[in-house]
């Protein structure tokens, strides 16, 4: 089972596809040692594998690393999967390579989808006949990989106009269906800076002012009633004179 993912400062990124024990019979009992199958990538094209052999685990892994680094190779793509139907074989395991259209992802085994995933394809389906070892499908896979060739580079062998090939149609209406990224978010509106608090200034203290004082009423002298009739007597009969 694939697993140990890991990922240096180049973006060269290994997984370990299987480990073998083997022992050999000694005297006073057995001596183990392990071998480490290794497949390595960048996911944009190059892919390797290598294969070490050590006492310990992990130095098998770190040797089978190194290896695969040294042997690298580049792989055609056509997208984000391969540009035609191939086939690939190594001793007697047969590996059928077939590109797919945007979304089908990977459909492959442990040992084949790790080489293809290391290689950067996303979309392809496969097929293996014969020989299930893990060896033997990583090499076959390799082989089928090397074998791709793009519309271009035969166009200039053949020297003719092919067109538009059933991958090219497969990949341009795929990627009508591909969701639209989104736009950048516009920056933020800078945060207003905080109004100043305003303190409460004390009123002012106002000295209380006297009441206003009222206008004197002018005195009207009121004299008793029995005083005043006869002085309207008075004058009434002077009018009737």
């Amino acid at each position: 089972m694939a697993d140990r993912w890991k990922e240096d400062s180049n973006g060269i990124e290994s997984t370990t596809v299987g480990i073998f024990r083997t022992a050999a019979t000694i005297k006073g009992g057995r001596r183990f040692s392990f071998g480490s199958l290794v497949v390595v990538g960048d996911r944009n094209g190059q892919v390797g594998f290598g294969y070490g052999k050590a006492n310990e685990v992990p130095s098998a892994i770190e040797k089978a690393e190194k290896d695969g680094r040294r042997s690298l190779k580049r792989v055609t793509l056509k997208g984000n999967t391969i540009p035609h139907t191939v086939q690939g074989r190594f001793g007697s395991s047969l590996v059928k390579l077939v590109p797919a259209s945007p979304g089908t992802g990977v459909v492959a085994g442990t040992a084949v989808r790790a080489v293809l995933e290391l290689a950067g394809i996303q979309d392809c389906m496969t097929k293996s006949y014969g020989s299930n070892n893990k060896k033997n499908l990583v090499k076959a896979t390799l082989d089928g990989l090397t074998q791709l060739v793009d519309r271009v580079t035969i166009e200039e062998l053949r020297g003719v106009d092919i067109g538009e090939t059933k991958v090219d149609e497969m990949v341009r209406r795929g990627a009508a269906f591909a969701p639209v990224p989104l736009a950048p978010s516009a920056p933020e509106a800078e945060a207003e800076p905080p109004a100043e608090e305003v303190t409460p200034q004390p009123a002012a203290e106002t000295k209380a002012e006297p009441p206003a004082e009222a206008d004197p009423q002018p005195v009207v002298d009121e004299k008793p009633a029995e005083e005043t009739a006869p002085q309207a007597e008075a004058e009434a009969e002077k009018k009737n004179d």
